[in-house]
């Protein structure tokens, strides 16, 4: 009988996943988890500064518009400035300056300059932001974000390369863009959604990572809901699973492989 209960049992935990995964291995599945989500708060930290301009109005001369925004921009944000440069007849630029360190807008930390390109006008505008010098909760954000409306379907863009932040040996590179949403703006919003796909580099080799429809809350560090999932330099799976249930406790569910899924806090 004794036989036939244990046989019954670890079919049990095989059926659910093979039980918890052991302590070493959580550890090390956590470890890589914080920083991919230190990954996905720089790049929602670039796509918020593309979202701090106005979005262009599509049959509005781009110059107009530009006369417009820059002003504004510069009375709703009172740690910045913005400063407006003529290029040429098909192209302007804008400097957004940060007067840090104690400059802080949508929960993020702001200090340095980020520079627009408008390019375009009426039928197609490209937008891009070179934030290769800007300064985001004191790490260096290198990261360039865009966006390209009218005449199609506005696409969003981010991409990312450089230093994961408070993860010193590790480097990541994201290719991401923002996710539609019913009801929901692309930029200038209260939430963001996140999509993407890139690498994190360290010690261990290169992790592949995939972002699912992160859903990130203006101020918060952690996404309220969405997946994030890893297939690691040493052959396994992982997936983080952020739940509104979990995000405000600083926690994430995570499975690892086929084991069962484990609960853990992420450290900032």
């Amino acid at each position: 009988m004794r036989t036939l209960i244990g046989l019954s049992v670890a079919l049990l935990l095989t059926a659910c996943g093979g039980g918890a995964p052991p302590e070493e291995v959580i550890e090390a599945a956590k470890a890589r988890v914080e920083r991919v989500v230190a990954a996905g708060h720089m790049t929602r930290g670039a796509l918020e500064v593309l979202g701090f301009m106005p979005v262009y109005t599509c049959g509005e001369p781009r110059r107009a518009f530009l006369n417009v925004a820059v002003p504004d921009v510069s009375t709703r944000l009172a740690c910045a400035t913005a400063t407006l440069e003529r290029f040429d007849a098909v192209t302007d630029g804008v400097v957004l300056s940060f007067n840090g360190p104690d400059c802080e807008v949508h929960g993020l930390r702001l200090e340095g300059r980020a520079f627009f390109k408008y390019s375009g006008g009426e039928d197609r505008m490209e937008v891009s932001v070179d934030l290769r010098q800007l300064r985001v909760d004191g790490a260096v954000l290198p990261a360039e974000v865009g966006y390209g409306t009218c005449g199609d379907q506005t696409s969003v863009w981010a991409k990312a390369a450089g230093d994961v932040p408070g993860r010193p040996g590790h480097t990541v590179r994201v290719d991401a863009r923002v996710g539609k949403r019913a009801g929901m703006p692309l930029l200038g919003g209260s939430s963001l959604v996140l999509d993407g796909e890139g690498e994190l580099t360290g010690p261990e080799g290169v992790d592949k990572i995939t972002l699912q429809t992160l859903q990130y809350e203006v101020g918060e560090y952690l996404p309220k809901e969405g997946t994030a999932i890893l297939e690691t330099a040493d052959g396994r799976y992982v997936k983080a699973e952020f739940q509104p249930g979990l995000w405000r406790l600083g926690k994430v569910e995570v499975t690892v492989d086929d084991h069962s899924s484990v609960t853990v806090p992420i450290l900032r």
